[in-house]
C-alpha cells in the first residue's frame, strides 16, 4: 500500500505538534508523535496524515522522508523548512509558525491533538519504548525494514476485505498523484 508523501501537510502537522508541545522538542519525540498520528488516522479512516513511508529502525517505528528532512536532507528551500528550524543537538524548534494549518482538515488536527493528549507528556525514551511494543515493530539490527501499511490494519482487526478495498482506494490515489506531479 502506498501514499504519495505531502511534505507541505506533513511539516503543518509537525509544527501543530511543536506548537502544542512547545518549542524545542525533542527530534526523537516529533517523529514518534508524528508515526502515532499517521498510525491513529490509517487505522480510523485508512489513510494517514503525512502519506511518509513508514520503517522499523534501531529505535522504533519511524516516517521515512519526515526522519530524512530532520536529519539535513540536502534541501532547505521546501516546505519543511519553511516551518520547523534546523535541528539543535537533539531538538528541533518553529522556524516560523504557519499562517494556518490549511493542509489539515478537522478530524487532522483531532488526531494530532488526541496524540498529544495521550504521548505529549511521555519521554522520548518512553515513546521509543511504545513504538518498540505496537505489533508492527520488527527489529531491523542496524538497517532498516519498510512496513505495509495494510499490515499495521491487519494487525489492528481490519478486516481482509476491508484491508483490500483501502489498499485499492490507496493505490489509486497514489497514481493520480504521481500522474499529477509529472512533468508536462
Amino acid at each position: 500500500m502506498r501514499f504519495f508523501f505531502d511534505e507541505r501537510k506533513a511539516a503543518q502537522a509537525a509544527a501543530y505538534l511543536i506548537k502544542l508541545r512547545g518549542s524545542p522538542i525533542s527530534l526523537l519525540a516529533l517523529i514518534k508523535l508524528l508515526y502515532l498520528a499517521d498510525r491513529k488516522a490509517l487505522i480510523e479512516t485508512g489513510a494517514p496524515i503525512t502519506n511518509d513511508k513508514i520503517v522499523c529502525m534501531r529505535h522504533g517505528l519511524v516516517l521515512s522522508a519526515i526522519y530524512d528532512k530532520t536529519q539535513g536532507d540536502g534541501t532547505d528551500d521546501g516546505p519543511w523548512h519553511q516551518y520547523i528550524a534546523a535541528k539543535e543537538g537533539n531538538s528541533v524548534a518553529l522556524a516560523r509558525e504557519p499562517d494556518s494549518f490549511d493542509e489539515l482538515s478537522r478530524y487532522e488536527l483531532a488526531v494530532l491533538d488526541s496524540v498529544h493528549a495521550d504521548y505529549g507528556v511521555l519521554t522520548p525514551s518512553q515513546l521509543r519504548n511504545l513504538t518498540h511494543d505496537l505489533p508492527e515493530y520488527c527489529d531491523p539490527g542496524d538497517s532498516s525494514v519498510p512496513v505495509d501499511p495494510a499490515n499495521i490494519l491487519r494487525l489492528n482487526g481490519i478486516p481482509e476485505e476491508d484491508v483490500r478495498r483501502i489498499t485499492a482506494e490507496a493505490e489509486e490515489s497514489y497514481f493520480l498523484d504521481v500522474v499529477g506531479t509529472a512533468p508536462r
